[in-house]
């Protein structure tokens, strides 16, 4: 008597042990990946404060990460193929870990982009294939939820990320929050290593770099993959920008509030922790354009809340704001993958790619419009990009263009 595998022939069967393992697993991973992400974020004030430089220096500590993960996505991604997507998770979380522990103690400002940077280049190891993964191992049906299950992730790791460091470091320093930080993200990091199951259906196979600059071109080939990339620029850049400078304001005149109180602010991303796997479930059943556009929507009336200088009216309008980005991102992600079969590992970092830099580019411009105008400055550009956000995704047509089939040489 034979025992029947947990894999079908499209993946991992809904409500099997083996996806349970790996929705657990890839939680871990983008809860200890995005933790690392945003370490710095909660502590911008104290770090400007430090090394004598002012807001939009002080946000590089942010965008240095994200930049340099956004240049490495591609790269990475194609590595995957040969060195397996597997063995590059793991590895990714163990070098950022360690890269985190050596910016937690650098001297200078300079060495600390530098780990910092170090770090976003480790880190796209895992955010360049974790969503092709997921699409090669579950079972189409359970995608979107599977996907919304690691985007709420990305949310508990935001959390994390911004929470720990807050609240530790007025009564100690940054660096130590900052190192805090690393000791819970290796701890999610062994978790992930102990519960991924083995791939059932990618392995290591060696690809020529050409092919996949042919995939990317084909993809980009695609209008509809071309349009939710902007999004992802617009959207992640606006998402970023409103959480950097949000710190300043909260910490600024009138309101005066102090490092540990402005950081539970950072609760909001539980927001998106509900948002993303509801999304995903909703968007099988509602179609993806739709919650999209509702995410973007929600998004933009929860920006508007922001506005007043009152507490109540700021957290509120974050809450809604993280849910709708939240929402739009858990949904267009899956989109990507789904237009993309085949060449899912290319088609995510391709959308990672813009969303990582649209996270280092606008994270720091939009400090310009905050120190000139103060947050409805900066509240209005977020609030443009958006809109572009919107009208990008509202032309993403029903089918894909571009050939899906692999391409071989």
């Amino acid at each position: 008597m034979t025992t029947q595998p947990a894999a079908a022939s499209e993946g991992l069967l809904p409500g099997s042990p083996q996806l349970r393992r790996l929705n657990v697993a890839m939680l871990c991973a983008a809860l200890a990946a995005f933790g690392l992400l945003y370490s710095t974020q909660a502590l911008l004030p104290s770090i400007g404060a430090g090394f004598g430089v002012g807001p939009t220096a002080a946000s590089l500590t942010v965008s240095a990460t994200t930049g340099a993960l956004a240049l490495a996505i591609l790269p990475l991604s194609a590595a995957a193929e040969s060195l397996g997507r597997v063995r590059l998770m793991r590895t990714g979380l163990l070098v950022a870990v360690a890269c985190t522990f050596l910016a937690a103690a650098a001297p200078a400002f300079w060495l600390l982009l530098v780990a910092r940077a170090l770090v976003g280049v480790a880190l796209a190891a895992v955010v360049a294939v974790a969503v092709a993964h997921l699409g090669d191992e579950v079972h189409p049906a359970e995608l979107g939820t599977a996907i919304g299950v690691y985007v709420a992730g990305n949310t508990l790791g935001g959390i994390t990320g911004r929470l720990v460091p807050g609240l530790v470091e007025e009564s100690t320093s940054w660096r130590v929050a900052v190192a805090l930080l690393g000791v819970v993200a290796l701890v999610a990091m062994l978790v992930f290593v102990r519960l991924l199951p083995p791939p059932t259906r990618q392995t290591a196979t060696r690809v020529r770099p050409r092919e996949h600059v042919a995939a990317v071109r084909e993809l980009a080939g695609d209008p509809g993959i071309v349009r939710l990339c902007l999004l992802a620029f617009v959207s992640m850049g606006g998402f970023v920008a409103c959480y950097n400078y949000l710190t300043f304001r909260l910490e600024g005149s009138p309101l005066h509030l102090g490092t540990a109180v402005t950081s539970l602010l950072f609760l909001a991303y539980l927001a998106g922790t509900v948002s993303s796997p509801l999304a995903g479930r909703l968007s099988d059943r509602f179609g993806r354009k739709r919650l999209v556009l509702l995410g973007i929507g929600v998004a933009l009336a929860g920006l508007a809340l922001t506005l007043p200088d009152r507490l109540v009216c700021i957290t509120v309008g974050l809450l809604v704001f993280t849910a709708g980005f939240f929402a739009a991102h858990s949904v267009a992600s899956s989109w990507v993958s789904s237009r993309a079969a085949g060449r899912r590992g290319q088609a995510a970092a391709m959308y990672l790619l813009c969303y990582y830099l649209g996270s280092s580019a606008f994270g720091a411009l939009i400090g310009l419009g905050y120190q000139h105008g103060g947050w409805p400055a900066a509240a209005a550009a977020i609030g443009a990009l958006f809109l572009v956000g919107g009208l990008s995704v509202a032309g993403v047509p029903t089918t894909p263009t571009a050939p899906t089939a692999p391409t071989g040489s």
